[in-house]
């Protein structure tokens, strides 16, 4: 993602919540909010976000959940993929 935050791989957000965390990157780097949310607004299934490495999906207050200035917010885009095995047929079968 770090193209189209301006190469950055940290940035300093003033917010209350993971949400607002969001919304204040989004702002600043416009171009990351279609790979993060989707046309409905709703934070893509592939992006994982981790506040002081906990997954903020099972955190009780989810993306309301607040933050400081000593947090760490993690923004991790699952990746898929992988090689067929050309000797051993289609998919690997």
């Amino acid at each position: 993602m770090r193209p189209y935050a301006g190469g950055k791989d940290s940035i300093e957000i003033n917010a209350a919540t993971v949400a607002e965390t969001l919304d204040g990157l989004t702002s600043e780097h416009p171009d990351l909010r279609k790979h993060f949310f989707t046309a409905e607004g709703k934070l893509r299934a592939f992006v994982n976000l981790y506040l002081n490495d906990e997954d903020v999906r099972y955190l009780p207050a989810k993306e309301a959940a607040p933050v400081t200035a000593a947090d760490t917010l993690a923004i991790i885009p699952s990746i898929a993929g992988g090689a067929v095995n050309a000797g051993s047929g289609a998919f690997g079968a």
